[in-house]
Order: structure tokens, then sequence, then C-alpha cells
């Protein structure tokens, strides 16, 4: 072989992944001792020598975890989606707590994000937040583990996602939610926001949805159904879209507290009463959902904890432990937005 053998190459010739190669050298107690010991007998035979004053450099601490927020369509200029600005400040608290400060970067998705931070010393670890499509950015994260970066994401967590999961039940808060609209005499219930894998959370609440009415013996109506991002002119779009398609709904579950304050301004453009005419529900529980009128019911994601919960498996992964997604409990909060008394008719 010409030149200095690399970690690469030692990958290579043991069978696994650079990263792996990185863990073991490292004496990661993630990489079981039969696998340590093939990577040690493939340096062997490449004559590899560890950099002791690299290695040193790369395991030094920083005292820093970064939060990489990734921009958000706002009416205002701070480009933070409301339910972050909360999440926001629940992990510079536990970050506090743990005794490290915490870098905030914005990133766009159409640069190389997942490079930036890859190899620097700017921070232990990353903490991500807010992604969009997810489709589009999954194989930025694997790039993220294959280079053996340490980081935790907030989303939904499902099997065969590429690194560690933090999220809410976004499945049993959609059904909360539509079930609660059910129990106000609702039959017709549209639902406001994207509904494919491409948004995951999104399409959970729908799947929660979905099942609720499949528990009261009603059919998903794919006419009932109106794409929308995270943003009131989102949401009042998709509320226009479903008037005008001239379907008939008496409530509406939308997939954010945003979308639903956008839906409840075009609904009282077109003279619909919340709650008498169309019962409305969000979620988040953003700090502006009980401030409208009529104050919205929407399902509650606990931001504290979720902070909490995402330096600890970061810290975790930073120390070389064993680091798991979880999933948080979603809760109801119920508001003059979906209460009403006899069974009104649907228009």
């Amino acid at each position: 072989m010409k030149g200095k053998a690399t970690s690469f190459d030692i990958a290579h010739l043991a069978g696994v992944s650079q990263s792996t190669v990185s863990r073991a050298l490292r004496g990661s107690p993630l990489v079981s001792e039969e696998t340590r010991r093939r990577i040690r007998a493939a340096a062997e035979e490449l004559n590899y020598k560890v950099d002791k004053n690299a290695s040193n450099l790369r395991r030094q601490h920083t005292g820093t975890l970064a939060l990489l927020l990734f921009e958000d369509p706002t009416a205002d200029d701070s480009h933070i989606n409301p339910f972050f600005l909360s999440m926001l400040g629940s992990i510079t608290r536990a970050s506090a707590q743990q005794g490290y400060d915490l870098l905030i970067s914005f990133q766009q998705f159409s640069r190389d994000w997942h490079a930036d931070f890859a190899g620097s010393q700017k921070a232990d670890g990353l903490i991500l937040l807010g992604y969009g499509d997810y489709q589009s950015h999954r194989d930025k994260l694997e790039k993220l583990v294959a280079q053996g970066t340490r980081f935790v994401r907030w989303g939904a967590v499902l099997p065969g996602q590429p690194g560690v999961s933090i999220g809410c039940d976004n499945f049993a808060g959609g059904r909360l939610a539509t079930a609660h609209l059910i129990a106000q005499h609702s039959r017709r219930i549209a639902f406001l926001g994207d509904a494919t894998p491409h948004y995951p959370e999104f399409h959970e609440r729908y799947r929660g949805y979905a099942a609720a009415l499949a528990d009261a013996g009603l059919a998903a109506d794919p006419a009932l159904q109106a794409d929308a991002e995270t943003t009131e002119r989102a949401g009042y779009e998709a509320a226009e879209l479903l008037i005008e398609r001239g379907v008939a709904f008496d409530a509406v579950f939308a997939a954010s507290d945003l979308i639903a304050i956008g839906a409840l301004r075009a609904l009282a453009e077109h003279g619909r009463a919340v709650p008498r005419d169309v019962a409305l529900a969000g979620f988040d529980d953003i700090s502006m959902a009980s401030f409208v009128n009529p104050a919205l019911t929407t399902v509650r994601q606990d931001t504290g904890r979720a902070g909490e919960v995402l330096v600890e498996q970061l810290l975790r992964e930073i120390r070389g432990e064993h680091a798991e997604s979880a999933m948080l409990p979603a809760e109801l909060k119920v508001r003059a937005s979906s209460v009403r008394g006899a069974r009104k008719r649907a228009r």
C-alpha cells in the first residue's frame, strides 16, 4: 500500500464502517470485543500507528453543545417556529445544568450543513431542530452517522431512522384530538397538513386522526384533507381550499397550531363560527394558542422534558454510552374552540 494507512483503509480490510473503527480505537464500549480484535488485527497488518496528538485532540471536550435550527418561513423576522422557542429555552437550561454552554446556529437546507460541524472543534455534539421535508435530508443524517458525529434530533420516532431521535407520540396525539372532536358530535372532520411520509410528524398525526375515525365507524375522506406547512398563511390557504371544494365539514383537526390559527381566520371570513359551526383543534400548544379567540384546543408537547431528554441522550453519546430514541407522551388541552353542545349540521 502506498502512503500512510488511514482509518478508512482499516475499515475496508476489517469489513466495518469508518465510524466503527474510530469508536474502537478510542475504546468506546459500543464496539464488541470481537469487532475490536478484528479492527486491531487489520491495523497491525496495515502498520497503522495511532497519532496520539490527533487522538487527544479528537477526544478533547469543548464543553459546548451546538443547537442547529433550520429556518422556517414566519410572519416576523425570527424565522423560528414558535414551538421551537420554548424548546430552545429548555435545551439551554438543560445544557447549563450539565455544565455545558450552548452554541445556536441557523442552517439552510441548501447548504451542506451535515459537513459543517463534522470534524470541527466547535462543539462536542449536535442537537437538530426543525428540518422540513425529512426525505430530502435523510441522506445527510446518514452521513453524520457514518462520520461518527454525535447528534440527536427532535422529530418523529420511527423504525430504521439514522441516529437518535426524540419526539412526541404524534399518533396518539392525533387520535386524542380527533376522538375529542367526535365526542363533540362532529362527523365530517377535516385534516389540514401534509399526510405523507415526507413529513413524518404530520403523517403520524394523520394516521392517529384516521384511526380515531375508524374507531367511531367513520372513514377518512380524501376530500377533507388539504396540505399545509406550519405557517398561519398555509393554514389559511388550506381552509380556503377546503371551502372552495364545496365539501361538507363540521370540524377541523390541524396538524399544528399555526395551521389552526390560519384556518380560524379563513373560517371567520366565510361566516363559519368556531365552535358553533366548525369545531377546531390544533397541535403543539404554542403560547399563542390560549390567546386567540376562541382559545384553541390543542395537543400539548412537553417541551421542558423534551429539552432535558435531548441533552441527556446527546451526553450519553459523547461519553461513549448507549443512547436511545425516546417518544414522549402527548396531552390534550381542551379549550373553547372545540367545545359545543347540541349536534350541528355540517355545512
